[in-house]
């Protein structure tokens, strides 16, 4: 999610209100999920809409009464009364609403795997990286030829019984949201749910395995360098020969010896 100015603001200040609103005893955050989700895709593809909810000289009241008749009783209370909030906020791009209130829905699916959060962002990088590595399921949920409710039942079918229910939600999302891919979709919703939890993300590509005493004192020194929790997703990719390479953000950490290699080639060429 890419958004700037009052846009961020007004993101920042629904988020809270998003995460007040589903820790409230029996709110069913898959449900507000699912209705974010498709309020979202309503604005990004009626254009008008979306321009009278972020029109500043149009009145709240008028923005959150037309909400109201377009979506009570459609889509779930708690998600309505998000939207309605979210019309009343200011907005760089009209088109940024859409993208914010997507972003809300993110939220609120991996909220909806409670205790399961970790896992929920495990199950997204293994699917992730089942997408890059099968040529054949990539090409499948690229095809423009296909619709979208069969990507999503392909998706279906290859979660069935082996997912959260919040990673299915979050795996179909990724085949109609705003993202150019669904391996970054994906990538982004993993980042979604480290920070719900107050962790970062790191990428480490290794020749072979690490033990479970590598992992954890790579773990504890990202914590300290980042200041925060950090998350390893391990990727096993023999191009590396060996080292270590690791992604956190923007931020890499290449220690792997073709690196090394190409470092020692180049201080000998110059």
């Amino acid at each position: 999610m890419d958004l700037r100015g009052a846009s961020a603001e007004s993101v920042t200040v629904l988020s809270s209100e998003l995460e007040t609103a589903v820790s409230g005893p029996g709110v069913p955050a898959g449900a507000v999920a699912d209705s974010l989700f498709a309020v979202a895709r309503t604005l990004r593809s009626e254009a008008a809409l979306r321009r009278f909810v972020t029109d500043s000289s149009v009145p709240d009241e008028a923005k959150s009464g037309l909400i109201g008749q377009l979506f009570g009783g459609k889509i779930d209370e708690q998600a309505r009364e998000l939207v309605s909030s979210a019309v009343t906020r200011r907005w760089t791009r009209s088109v940024d609403i859409a993208t914010g209130i997507e972003h809300l829905g993110e939220i609120a699916a991996v909220r909806s795997a409670g205790s399961e959060i970790e896992r929920l962002g495990d199950e997204l990088f293994a699917l992730r990286q089942a997408v890059q590595q099968n040529a054949d399921l990539r090409d499948a949920l690229a095809d423009p030829a296909r619709s979208v409710s069969d990507k999503e039942r392909l998706l279906e079918d290859l979660l069935a019984g082996r997912a959260l229910p919040a990673t299915v939600t979050l795996a179909k999302q990724s085949v109609s949201g705003t993202y150019r891919t669904v391996t970054v979709a994906l990538g982004e919703y993993q980042k979604v749910a480290a920070s719900v939890q107050g962790e970062g993300v790191a990428t480490v590509r290794v020749a072979k395995p690490l033990t479970e005493q590598d992992i954890a004192r790579l773990s504890a020194g990202l914590t300290r360098q980042f200041g925060r929790p950090v998350h390893l997703n391990v990727v096993v990719d023999p191009e590396v020969l060996g080292g270590i390479k690791v992604e956190v953000g923007d931020h890499v950490i290449d220690g792997t010896i073709a690196t090394r290699l190409d470092d020692a080639r180049r201080a000998l060429a110059g």
